[in-house]
């Protein structure tokens, strides 16, 4: 039963010298309608994680009332060359509600211990040390 939440399009890049890390959101497409209006206001959350634990967080902007934002946003990390085999990324795409909770429509991991294109994505991103690296990946539900 893997329900079609969307897909999200990002990119990768790390600086080794600088110690940096940066997503860059592009775009996301076909995400689940979560409004009764049929469309849902999108933003992205990426948190840092080591083992299990939440170092830090960033999100987007939001945009209103679309199952297909387009982001262009970098989000960057301080993250040392000697730290970056430790770190994962949980990339959520929720859905902003003025009244009640923002819900989370999907999401995708990145790193070491992610599994198959998080991994994938991730490796490559290492490979090719200062060039940016876009995917498409598939959101999956929040377990």
């Amino acid at each position: 039963d893997n329900v079609d939440l969307g897909e999200l399009m990002f990119s990768l890049c790390y600086l080794p010298t600088a110690g940096r890390l940066t997503i860059t959101m592009i775009k996301a497409r076909n995400l689940k309608a979560m409004d009764i209006t049929g469309a849902s206001d999108p933003y992205v959350k990426v948190s840092l994680m080591c083992e299990g634990r939440r170092l830090k967080k960033r999100k987007t902007s939001t945009k209103r009332n679309t199952l297909n934002p387009v982001y262009n946003e970098a989000i960057v990390f301080d993250v040392p060359p000697e730290n970056i085999d430790q770190i994962s990324l949980l990339i959520a795409v929720m859905d902003y509600d003025r009244v009640g909770h923002n819900e989370v429509i999907g999401v995708c991991r990145v790193g070491n211990e992610a599994e198959s294109l998080g991994r994938d994505h991730w490796s490559e991103m290492l490979s090719y040390p200062r060039k940016p690296i876009a995917h498409w990946h598939p959101l999956i539900e929040l377990s």
